[in-house]
């Protein structure tokens, strides 16, 4: 979508949704961070974000012709995409950690992971509350 598009505003119940799902994905990050719990883990497994996964699902037919489109559609990526890095860098740390390497790649790879589900939230967020598209 192109910035010069024009869009139909959205109903503010739908803005209120797209807050509480950034807020929901924000409370897992926050539990994982807190706990004994990853950040990943509490992101991809955590009962916030798969109620906000579901909920993004749910609304965003009525988001469709928004500017809160792309702010549904970035929300969708950020959890499926954090799921793929998550079994890339499973899928690479498993045969490495026979030699020990896999151990260091793990908690790196999930580490850095963590902090890009955590930056993209809080940096989509942002633009939610300023009115911005994506």
């Amino acid at each position: 979508m192109n910035s010069t598009q024009t869009y139909v505003q959205p109903r503010p119940s739908v803005v209120t949704v797209a807050h509480v799902v950034y807020a929901l994905h924000a409370v897992s990050l926050c539990v994982g961070a807190w706990t004994a719990a990853t950040v990943v883990g509490s992101f991809l497994f955590g009962w916030p974000s798969i109620i906000a996964v579901i909920i993004n699902y749910v609304f965003r037919g009525e988001a469709r012709g928004t500017w809160l489109e792309s702010h549904f559609r970035w929300q969708i990526r950020t959890f499926w995409l954090a799921l793929l890095w998550s079994i890339l860098i499973a899928a690479v740390s498993a045969p490495l950690a026979l030699i020990l390497v896999g151990f260091a790649t793990w908690a790196v790879g999930f580490f850095l992971l963590g902090i890009w589900a955590a930056v993209r939230i809080v940096r989509l967020h942002l633009r939610l509350r300023d009115g911005v598209e994506m």
